[in-house]
């Protein structure tokens, strides 16, 4: 899933403690707080819920159908005796989760019924307009359904961490120089850009510059920390990093 702009040099992790990722919380199955297992799993499905909608679509159901299926699909995944299931050795959230909907979708007909009765609660915020009008919005495509969810995965990892990164400017006050600068996360700047930004926020260029090697440092940190939360380990986060952009 190469040619994510900006993601040079992404390996490690931050902190390099996985005890207590989400997923390694998930993994704690019977091992310790029940509640504090789901909720880390009913975070990571609040997080990547659209990869899951995009798959089931691709699939070849109706939009009406898939949202109905992403939400039972979610709903059968976060009942707690579901846990009882989840082992140490499922491996990373993004393959566990896949595999979960292919198995879910093997008898779609059943799980389709099951939700048009309602058999699982509206567990995930799930905007059906806004769903369906992202999926629209997918290039057209011959890819298959697993390359289109890893890809999606991809960018929901991205924009997670943006906003992450557009929290913490926020939080410093300095909501306008994330804007003039998170255009360089993506892109290099070109002649005189950072002598434009540099009048806008009353700097000389060598700070902007000082300011952009900062903000991609920090994207970087936030997106390796944001795929920890997936995994349980260095060498698996190395592995979705080269999986997912081609590091």
């Amino acid at each position: 899933m190469g040619g994510h702009r900006g993601m040079q040099g992404l390996s490690g992790a931050e902190g390099g403690d996985f005890r207590t990722t989400h997923w390694s919380l998930v993994l704690a199955a019977g091992q310790g707080d029940a509640s504090g297992q789901v909720a880390a799993l009913d975070q990571l499905c609040r997080t990547y819920w659209y990869p899951i909608y995009v798959y089931v679509r691709r699939e070849g159901h109706a939009a009406h159908d898939a949202q109905d299926l992403t939400q039972e699909f979610f709903a059968r995944l976060l009942r707690l005796h579901s846990l009882d299931t989840v082992a140490p050795d499922k491996g990373r959230f993004r393959t566990f989760l896949l595999a979960s909907l292919k198995h879910f979708l093997a008898d779609a007909h059943d799980a389709a019924q099951a939700a048009k009765r309602g058999g699982g609660q509206r567990v995930i915020s799930l905007d059906a307009l806004a769903a369906e009008q992202r999926y629209l919005l997918e290039p057209i495509t011959e890819d298959s359904p697993e390359v289109l969810f890893d890809r999606r995965w991809a960018l929901s990892l991205l924009e997670q961490s943006l906003t992450r990164l557009r929290d913490e400017y926020q939080a410093a006050e300095k909501t306008r120089h994330f804007e003039q600068l998170k255009p360089f996360l993506q892109s290099p700047a070109t002649d005189g850009e950072y002598d434009r930004v540099a009048a806008q926020l009353d700097l000389s260029p060598g700070a902007v510059a000082v300011a952009v090697h900062r903000m991609r440092q920090r994207y970087r940190d936030l997106v390796r920390a944001e795929i920890a939360h997936t995994v349980t380990s260095q060498e698996e986060l190395a592995d979705e990093l080269r999986h997912l952009f081609g590091r």
